[in-house]
């Protein structure tokens, strides 16, 4: 049997590419057979004539209990906000990310908190040993670390430990791709492996009301590794992104069937592991009060709060047939379209020059509301004009020229008053409440208004 790591569809033999995703290379062969995998809860026989006739139990919504899935902190602020409030008992959660981006110590920290609180959680690990486990806390400033910890990657041992251990709250596993059933002959990290090792796990959490956090690797695309089944599967799946030489790491809300998917944790790395940054727009802001060209403020919103970014242009001579579009934590593509309006619409010229533009601290963005703020920098860069300290720019830009209103502009105007702007740039129309005193707000209509 050969399956495909993307999409989880079977082959009776082996092709280059999947017609199920349109994905080549990813067809590999799977040994043993799944269908008899000695599981947890007892032997499944592929042509076993047992058949299960008890009706299921059904129940109205409004008869269930809301208090039966109360949220349990993990005294994270970051990691609770992404998680809509805190865990859910009998939640799946899958957690990925660059290798060395900090997942285990996310998870060791909340497995210390946790347990501190009072609430039974095991950390299984297949990459380290119990020895190395208990360096890391000792790393971390954990000296009396309560969790109970062990080094397997055996499913049938790790559920029984589990069910031994009585009252357990939290089950930590890392990873999932290291996890085996003794049932397969495939290797622990195939499909196969993966896919019966997180339905037995799953399974098992969600009948006894044990919050489960799975870690999961990615490939070179930035892909959890395995099949996408392994995704479906889970209820919350988080992305931690940032870059192994910054100081700052973003953990973003992928899935969330408890809360919204759009949210973000941002954390900073210390020597004492990750640190939650509860006001981000402060960190990634500069106490300059210098004007300088190509500089401004912009406005994201990240889930239910606005952060504030700043951003730089670079225009100069190009001396290649095809000038440089360069930009870091922005779209290329949308760098580009915002060129062609300038061109078209304000007469400026950039067929000649290579442009630069990099969103400050790290963090990437895809708003459209950071448009407005793009074309003032680049404007600011071609014509040698240095742009006001603490002046922010907020709006969207069509390809007429004009400059539309963006999502929630009211709270992100409240959060750049906040921290100290003085000039304001926004859609016309778009500001309905009393203009502040000291505050200059400009509204603009079309991009050559300004």
């Amino acid at each position: 049997m050969f399956s495909c790591v993307e999409c989880g569809m079977n082959y009776a033999k082996w092709t280059g590419k999947c017609t199920a995703c349109n994905s080549w290379n990813t067809i590999h062969e799977e040994k043993g057979d799944a269908s008899e995998v000695s599981s947890f809860f007892g032997k499944q026989k592929k042509n076993s004539s047992k058949k299960t006739s008890d009706a299921l139990k059904l129940s109205e919504i409004s008869s269930i209990a809301a208090g039966d899935h109360n949220r349990i902190s993990s005294n994270i602020s970051e990691l609770d906000r992404v998680l809509g409030g805190g865990f859910v008992a009998g939640s799946g959660i899958l957690i990925s990310g660059e290798p060395g981006i900090g997942k285990s110590t996310l998870l060791l920290q909340c497995a210390y908190n946790t347990s501190k609180a009072g609430m039974k959680t095991v950390y299984i690990s297949g990459e380290e040993s119990v020895g190395q486990i208990s360096m890391r806390a000792k790393r971390l400033g954990m000296e009396n670390f309560p969790a109970l910890v062990a080094s397997s990657g055996c499913v049938e041992k790790i559920l029984k430990t589990v069910s031994e251990a009585g009252d357990v709250k939290f089950l930590i596993i890392d990873s999932i791709q290291t996890m085996y059933l003794e049932a397969l002959e495939s290797n622990p990290g195939s499909v196969a492996q993966i896919r019966a090792a997180a339905y037995e796990l799953l399974n098992y959490c969600k009948m006894q009301d044990i919050v489960m956090i799975l870690v999961g690797h990615i490939t070179k695309d930035g892909q959890v590794a395995g099949p996408k089944l392994l995704e479906h599967m889970v209820d919350v799946m988080l992305y931690f992104d940032g870059e192994n030489n910054n100081y700052f790491r973003i953990l973003r809300g992928i899935k969330n069937r408890f809360g919204a998917t759009n949210e973000i944790g941002i954390f900073q790395m210390v020597q004492n592991g990750l640190e939650p940054v509860s006001n981000p727009s402060e960190i990634f802001l500069s106490s300059s009060k210098e004007d300088i060209q190509g500089r401004i403020a912009f406005s994201t919103f990240e889930g239910t709060r606005p952060v504030l970014l700043e951003l730089e242009s670079l225009v100069t001579p190009s001396f290649i047939p095809n000038p440089r579009r360069t930009t870091v934590g922005w779209d290329n593509n949308r760098l580009s379209m915002i060129l062609a309006v300038l061109c078209a619409k304000c007469n400026m010229n950039f067929s000649d020059k290579d442009v630069y533009l990099s969103v400050l601290g790290g963090l990437k963005t895809q708003d459209p509301s950071a448009d407005l703020a793009v074309c003032l920098s680049l404007k600011s860069a071609i014509s040698k004009k240095p742009i006001k300290a603490k002046t922010i720019a907020i709006g969207e830009v069509s390809l007429s020229g004009q400059v539309r209103p963006v999502f929630q502009i009211e709270l992100r105007i409240k959060e750049a008053i906040k921290l100290g702007f003085s000039e304001i740039y926004i859609p016309k129309g778009s500001f309905k409440d009393k203009k502040p005193d000291g505050v200059l707000i400009v509204e603009i209509d079309k991009i050559w208004d300004f």
